[in-house]
């Protein structure tokens, strides 16, 4: 997994915009020198009563421009999670529930964790931020943090905030790039972005990295690349699909949120370049692709856990729907990625054992080897990657392999790409970044 692949998820906003919105802070990988949370004072555990473990969720509900759901439906996988736990008697005798949801309005992350930490009446926090100012401040407060892991750089370096994959390096070349163009039968690619300094163009880069590595196995080549184009395409993207159209393009990636990704679709198709495939970063929303009709017709997405389509007669995926269903809720993308946040927070309180606190917690994740989350996500071990691994060495830090899971829209739904329905990820060995064909792998 790669977070590059989520950069679609991420608001990708000019500098100054963000600078608007929300103190410009420093959230790298400062730790200060610390290499873990603090223990919890003496005699008590925030958060946590005779009869409850209380989280606070931390989230961009109000002032999303990406218009999908993020706070609402993550705060529902995690509730759907605790349910199914909280049946069974929770963890230690304890209920697992939300008491404090805070939305950051986009801007005000930090102002959110300070709130949290200053309370301090809530165990940890879950996060599902745009811009994550506050996780710092949280990581400091000695707070464990689980995340939709959508902003890497926020994670790298702390081995306290846990997401729902590992933190990984953005220049890093990704194999899925040049797998899905392989099995679109295309040779002739074009990478599109946005114009904001970091990761979005670093995601096109990573695109053209990808395809000039590969090129000597797969034929394949960049006629056509745009880090350059303005946020939420506000003069549209005609120039840019001419240029495509006289390149010769037989695919199109866009490092674009859904809303980019159709206005780049409705002009394609305008141009009569309805039948190039495009590669999606983001546009797993199954109302939102079946409410535009044929437009994404034979596109890929990228699904970074185990597919709603596949098999689900057990494991986690088949307590994730059972309880989403009782719920009264709908499978969404940042539904599952609560669920898989509030699985690992759960499994972190059951090794750390009865007579826990934020500390032994931190200590008993960063013990687990082999998380999976139930299948439902390529094994992560948290006690190695915390730090990004690096284009020389993806081993020492990274995935034991590197796998994708994808989707094609046929008729407005999704199906399983390049995998099978029992296995759906295809993998790739991670000793080295050498070119091969995937082996379809489940996990669980």
């Amino acid at each position: 997994m790669n977070s590059i692949l989520a950069l679609a998820r991420r608001l990708a906003v000019p500098l100054a915009a963000i600078c608007l919105a929300a103190a410009c802070t420093n959230s790298g990988g400062d730790t200060d020198g610390q290499t873990g949370p603090p223990p919890a004072p003496p005699g008590t555990v925030p958060g946590v009563t005779s009869s409850e473990i209380r989280f606070a969720v931390l989230a961009t509900g109000s002032n999303n421009p990406i218009g999908t759901c993020i706070m609402e439906c993550f705060t529902q996988g995690i509730e759907d999670y605790f349910s199914f736990r909280n049946s069974a008697g929770g963890a230690h005798g304890r209920k697992l529930v939300v008491t404090t949801r805070v939305d950051d309005q986009l801007g005000k992350n930090k102002e959110g964790a300070l709130q949290i930490i200053s309370a301090n009446d809530t165990f940890a926090t879950f996060g599902a931020a745009q811009l994550p100012t506050g996780w710092d401040d949280l990581y400091k407060a000695g707070i464990p943090q689980y995340v939709w892991a959508i902003q890497s750089e926020a994670m790298n370096g702390k081995d306290s905030i846990f997401g729902n994959i590992a933190p990984t390096c953005l220049d890093c070349t990704i194999r899925s790039f040049a797998y899905v163009a392989e099995k679109k039968k295309a040779t002739r690619i074009a990478a599109l972005g946005y114009n904001v300094p970091g990761a979005p163009k670093k995601c096109v880069g990573t695109i053209t990295d990808t395809i000039s590595l590969y090129s000597g196995e797969t034929g394949q080549q960049i006629v056509y690349s745009n880090d350059n184009m303005t946020y939420g395409l506000p003069n549209g993207v005609g120039p840019e699909v001419s240029a495509m159209r006289a390149a010769g393009v037989d695919m199109v990636i866009g490092c674009f949120d859904l809303n980019g990704m159709k206005t780049l679709a409705q002009e394609m198709e305008r141009q009569g370049l309805a039948d190039v495939p495009m590669y999606h970063l983001n546009t797993y929303d199954h109302a939102f692709v079946a409410a535009a009709g044929d437009l994404f017709e034979g596109d890929v997405v990228t699904v970074l856990f185990r597919p709603f389509e596949a098999t689900s007669r057990s494991g986690g995926i088949a307590e994730y729907l059972r309880w989403t269903s009782r719920g009264g809720h709908q499978p969404t993308e940042a539904g599952m990625n609560g669920w898989i946040n509030a699985d690992l927070a759960y499994q972190g309180l059951l090794a750390a054992g009865p007579n826990f606190d934020r500390k032994s917690v931190v200590a008993a994740t960063n013990r687990m080897t082999d998380y999976d989350a139930g299948g439902l996500v390529n094994p992560i071990d948290w006690s190695r990657q915390h730090e990004w691994p690096t284009q020389d060495d993806p081993a020492t830090h990274g995935y034991r392999q590197e796998c994708y899971a994808f989707v094609e829209i046929r008729n407005g739904k999704f199906q399983i790409f390049g995998g099978t329905t029992e296995k759906p990820f295809v993998c790739w060995q991670n000793k080295d970044r050498s070119w091969s064909e995937p082996t379809p792998t489940s996990f669980g």
